[in-house]
């Protein structure tokens, strides 16, 4: 059975508070989740003092209620000793840890603290430098695409592979970049188009509302999928409203978990559980009418009935014709023995 890599993103969520990002670790780790995952960035080298938020980020009205995206992110930074108490709590609550990096410098202060790979935002799947000094660690690479046309997500493969990274520890993951995505900009089918054309493993970013979205992706055959979480989707920041409460997390893990089950091997064969059905639900060749010794026996003198233990109605052509050896009762399931 396929082990899908489930990743509960807690983000920024944590609001600045470390005490609300130790709570989003128990959660994480309660569901089921594989690894929880943070945001790592300095704001200064992130994004300019006057970048406006995206409406999505005004609308979730942030703590802090500046008006750039700079002030929102400078409130939302982990610092290298925060870095470490989250993964402290991670190994106490035994999940994994994870961090997305925005920055150059992030991506050094998270590949030090020893993240076993890196996930590359879909923002950041146009950054050639970021996306080199990515490659030049060494460590495996997930791939987020929102946004990106099929030519963009082509060439940051190209550049990942030529710059040293085995094209087989590449996972490329379809997302789309709007929080909450609508459902019908969802477009799972992408997914597999990426998996054709790229010929890695892919997976599922989801920013839509509910879990069934992500479900289906594994049944489609992604093998990672990523999640925002929350404490409470009422708590004021960015990324609350369009992030999954902690019952509906543990929800989603549980049912991807049954989904992996579900797949099975791709043989079609009958399963353990149904064989012992076979001669319930099946039928067998029965005589429809009273015979007599020595009748040959012809279709109308036949049925096709319950239980299903007896000779199989796709030998019915062996049967007709044969000779009866005795008198036989309306009912009867045919054997061999019955015939001369």
């Amino acid at each position: 059975m396929a082990h899908t890599l489930i990743i509960a993103e807690a983000g920024v969520n944590h609001n600045g508070d470390i005490s609300i990002a130790k709570q989003l670790v128990d959660v994480a780790a309660d569901s089921g989740a594989d690894y929880v995952k943070f945001q790592t960035f300095k704001a200064e080298k992130m994004v300019t003092r006057l970048a406006s938020k995206a409406g999505y980020q005004m609308a979730g009205q942030d703590p802090v209620k500046q008006s750039t995206q700079f002030d929102m992110l400078k409130s939302l930074e982990l610092d290298t000793k925060t870095h470490q108490l989250l993964i402290d709590h991670c190994q106490k609550k035994k999940i994994g840890f994870l961090s997305t990096a925005f920055d150059l410098d992030s991506i050094d202060l998270i590949s030090e603290l020893g993240i076993p790979f890196f996930k590359v935002p879909s923002g950041e799947i146009t950054n050639l430098p970021y996306l080199k000094k990515i490659a030049g660690k060494g460590k495996p690479v997930v791939l987020s695409t929102g946004m990106a046309t099929l030519q963009e997500v082509v060439d940051a493969f190209d550049l990942l592979t030529t710059h040293g990274v085995d094209r087989e520890k590449i996972t490329v993951l379809h997302c789309n970049t709007e929080y909450p995505t609508p459902i019908e900009d969802v477009n799972l089918k992408a997914m597999l188009t990426l998996q054709k054309e790229l010929n890695v493993d892919v997976g599922y970013s989801d920013h839509t509302l509910g879990i069934e979205v992500p479900i289906a992706a594994v049944a489609m055959g992604a093998t990672v999928i990523e999640k925002h979480f929350t404490i409470d989707k009422s708590m004021k920041g960015p990324d609350h409203k369009s992030s999954l409460e902690p019952g509906e997390l543990k929800a989603m893990v549980s049912a991807i978990r049954n989904i992996e089950l579900a797949k099975g091997n791709g043989f079609k064969t009958p399963s353990p559980s149904e064989i012992k059905n076979l001669k319930f639900a099946r039928k067998s060749i029965h005589l429809a009418r009273d015979v007599s010794e020595n009748h040959k026996v012809t279709e109308s003198d036949l049925i096709m009935k319950r239980p299903g233990d007896g000779i199989s109605p796709m030998q019915l052509d062996l049967v007709i014709g044969k000779k009866i050896i005795k008198n036989l009762k309306a009912d009867h399931q045919l054997t061999w023995e019955d015939f001369s």
